[in-house]
C-alpha cells in the first residue's frame, strides 16, 4: 500500500535555463526507476573491483565492464526520455528555444 502511495507521488523540481525558469515533476516510479538501475550498475562496479583484486581474467573484466557501459547507457536512455516527457514538451509549450539547445548539447555530450 505504501508503494501505491510512493508511485501516486511526484517528484517536483525546477530547472533554469538562461532566463527561462520552469517547474515539472517525474512521478516516483520514474525516478525510483532511474536510482535502481544506478544501484545495480554501482553494485556491477564493486563486483569488477573485486574481480580485478583477485586477479580474474582479463577477458572476464572486459565483459563485465562492457555490461556495466551498456547498463549506464540504458538509464541515460531512460533520464533522456523522461526529460522530453516532462522537460521538453513544456519548454516547448512555453516557446523556451534555450532549452531546446541545451537538450541538443545534453545529447552531443552523452552520445560521446
Amino acid at each position: 500500500m505504501k508503494a501505491d502511495l510512493e508511485d501516486k507521488a511526484e517528484s517536483r523540481h525546477d530547472h533554469k535555463h538562461g532566463p527561462v525558469f520552469h517547474p515539472h515533476v517525474h512521478s516516483q516510479a520514474e525516478k525510483r526507476a532511474v536510482i535502481n538501475r544506478l544501484s545495480r550498475a554501482m553494485g556491477h562496479i564493486e563486483a569488477i573491483k573485486r574481480m580485478v583484486e583477485s586477479n580474474a581474467d582479463c577477458s572476464e573484466i572486459l565483459i563485465q565492464l562492457a555490461a556495466v557501459k551498456a547498463a549506464i547507457n540504458n538509464t541515460g536512455n531512460l533520464v533522456l526520455k523522461n526529460h522530453i516527457t516532462h522537460c521538453i514538451v513544456h519548454a516547448v509549450n512555453e516557446g523556451d528555444e534555450q532549452t531546446l539547445i541545451d537538450l541538443n548539447n545534453a545529447i552531443d555530450r552523452f552520445l560521446k
